[in-house]
């Protein structure tokens, strides 16, 4: 026995094919050691002013103004 379905309006078509939201993406990951290229420090533009960043006697990385 077939079913008769009646046409889609155009607002519902519009709501079915509405694709289901993407999860965020991941953040791109950088090695320090590859980033700072055998330096202790790099400066960084960004929007007209410069950052540091810095790796410490103790291998911390710190990031100042």
């Amino acid at each position: 026995m077939l079913l008769h379905t009646p046409p889609l309006t155009s607002h519902l078509a519009s709501v079915v094919r509405t694709p289901a939201p993407t999860a965020p993406q991941r953040a791109r990951q950088v090695d320090s050691h590859q980033l700072l290229a055998g330096a202790r420090e790099l400066a960084i533009e960004h929007l007209g002013q410069t950052y540091h960043l810095r790796l410490t006697r103790n291998d911390k990385l710190i990031l100042t103004k």
